[in-house]
């Protein structure tokens, strides 16, 4: 094999590689929500990703803010150990109305603070469990959080969506859908004890779909090398 074969097979893998972390590249940890959609009026429970991004600090602190523009009733969450959560709440301007009669107040703010031994290291992540519902009819809940590391940085997830644009510290979004369409995968009954997940939904199976994407497009590169040295070892 010729030098100037070996360097064009050497840029083709170095251009596969590339193009592989470029596709990649928007399955970069953020702080999430999963699943990422639910449907109006019913109850749910979803997960709060949160990966450390750092490789020299520990996540120590979540902080995760709820929407009071379209508050939630009945928010519940799910210990975790090593952790310890807290809530505040916020009087309603417009009181929510259900069976049971107007509810004045609502959770505006879930704290998470870890323990020395519960830290989230780098490379790793945790996930906080909040049952919520019933859900607002709204497009869309923004959950804006805010990271907090051991060396004193504070990364604020708080941008939200914009149509055509990535921002750089997304929010958390979770999608509502009418009770009238298709129900959202992991979507349950209106009653607290039946809410239910799909942890392997969301972000998650999107990176999976990115690094599949990566990994063909890096083959279709190789065979594409490999048939442009058959074809110069013929040709001798």
């Amino acid at each position: 094999m010729n030098r100037s074969l070996l360097a064009r097979l050497a840029a083709i893998a170095a251009c596969a590689a590339a193009l592989t972390v470029a596709v990649a590249s928007p399955a970069s940890a953020h702080v999430t929500v999963n699943p990422g959609t639910a449907t109006q009026g019913g109850w749910m429970k979803v997960s709060f990703r949160v990966p450390n991004e750092k490789d020299s600090a520990d996540t120590t602190k979540v902080e995760v803010n709820l929407p009071t523009a379209t508050p939630i009733a009945s928010v519940s969450l799910r210990p975790v150990a090593g952790w310890t959560a807290t809530t505040e709440t916020t009087k309603l301007t417009t009181p929510i109305k259900n069976h049971d009669g107007e509810i004045t107040e609502a959770v505006s703010r879930i704290t998470w603070t870890a323990s020395p031994g519960a830290v989230i290291k780098p490379k790793q992540f945790q996930e906080f469990e909040v049952s919520l519902g019933p859900l607002p009819e709204a497009d869309q809940l923004v959950f804006k959080a805010l990271q907090t590391y051991s060396d004193g940085d504070i990364v604020r997830w708080i941008d939200e969506p914009t149509p055509g644009q990535e921002p750089e510290h997304p929010a958390p979004v979770l999608k509502l859908t009418a009770a009238d369409t298709e129900p959202a995968a992991g979507s349950a009954q209106p009653v607290p004890a039946a809410a239910t997940s799909a942890e392997d939904s969301g972000d998650s199976g999107t990176g999976s779909v990115y690094g599949i994407v990566g990994i063909l497009l890096g083959l279709a590169g190789l065979v594409a090398g490999l048939l442009a040295y058959r074809r110069a070892a013929q040709a001798r």
